[in-house]
């Protein structure tokens, strides 16, 4: 029995694509929606490049040694801002000593023990909500709770405000890090007789733990540059002083009433200091983002 087949041949692609009027129309979006995003990219490279070209200028000159071994002098002297450099210091390692250990257990709780109920979907709204919320808000609350009750500013106030901003940017990594490891690796521990404790300490940080690492140098590189709730707070010292139950010089604070003064070294002083912290925090995030990746 003879079968007659007739072969039918496709046109090439080349030609379907030519003639077909979505695919043009699609082809002609694309192009479009690229060279906006390209657009929009080097708008936000052009402003980067120029705040730091600024800085750089202005501030790079004022970059010596003695601005890392004398304190912020008075007016028409020369000095530098070790005070305020390890006033900043101390009140962000408080902060994030503070911080860090709520963040952690409070992510802990959102992935491995939230899956059921209302309060975890809860705490992360609320979170979200915190995150967001204005840097000078958390200052005037720690204000109106702890300043306005001792009666006085201090170290102490400034870490506990710098501990609030930490708290949710923690929470939010801690949260997603653990949510990414493999249920699988939790089953195996069970089947093993582990407890779920020693599973989370043991299993669920371990594979989390660069997101984790990088969450909070994200937490701390964010807080590092607060000035509005320190204002509130610590406000500042002219001298070197590490007694956390008085005000406590900080950069933020000193870069703020430098900058608005009529002097000229007071200026110098705030243009190097916003290069410092600038800087700081630009590598902060490379160390951070380079830890991610390494993931």
């Amino acid at each position: 029995m003879n079968l007659n087949v007739k072969m039918t041949t496709q046109p090439p692609a080349s030609s379907i694509r030519s003639d077909n009027w979505v695919y043009r129309r699609r082809s002609i979006l694309n192009k479009v929606m690229l060279s906006l995003s390209m657009i929009a990219l080097v708008f936000g490279l052009f402003w980067l490049c120029w705040i730091l070209a600024v800085l750089v200028l202005k501030g790079g000159s004022a970059l010596s040694l003695t601005l890392f071994t004398e304190s912020t002098p008075p007016p028409g002297q020369a000095g530098g801002l070790l005070n305020a450099i390890m006033g900043s210091f101390v009140m962000v390692g408080f902060g994030t000593l503070i911080g860090t250990p709520v963040g952690i257990l409070a992510g802990t709780y959102l992935a491995e023990y939230g899956q059921r109920g209302w309060l975890a979907p809860a705490t992360r709204f609320l979170n979200d909500v915190l995150l967001s919320a204005p840097s000078i808000v958390i200052g005037l609350f720690i204000y109106a709770v702890y300043v306005s009750q001792v009666g006085h500013y201090s170290g102490w106030a400034g870490s506990f405000a710098l501990a609030i901003l930490v708290i949710p940017v923690v929470v939010r990594t801690t949260d997603n890090m653990l949510l990414l490891v493999p249920n699988s690796l939790r089953e195996a521990c069970f089947a093993l007789g582990c407890p779920k404790w020693r599973m989370i300490t043991m299993v669920s940080y371990k594979a989390a733990r660069s997101g984790i690492m990088t969450g909070i140098l994200l937490a701390v590189a964010r807080v590092a540059g607060e000035t509005a709730p320190l204002l509130f707070t610590s406000l500042n010292n002219q001298f070197m002083s590490f007694d956390m139950n008085k005000p406590l010089a900080n950069l933020p604070v000193v870069i703020f009433q430098f900058a608005a003064s009529p002097f000229t070294d007071w200026n110098t002083l705030a243009w190097a200091g916003a290069t410092l912290i600038t800087l700081a925090v630009l590598g902060l995030n490379i160390i951070a983002r380079s830890m991610f990746r390494q993931k």
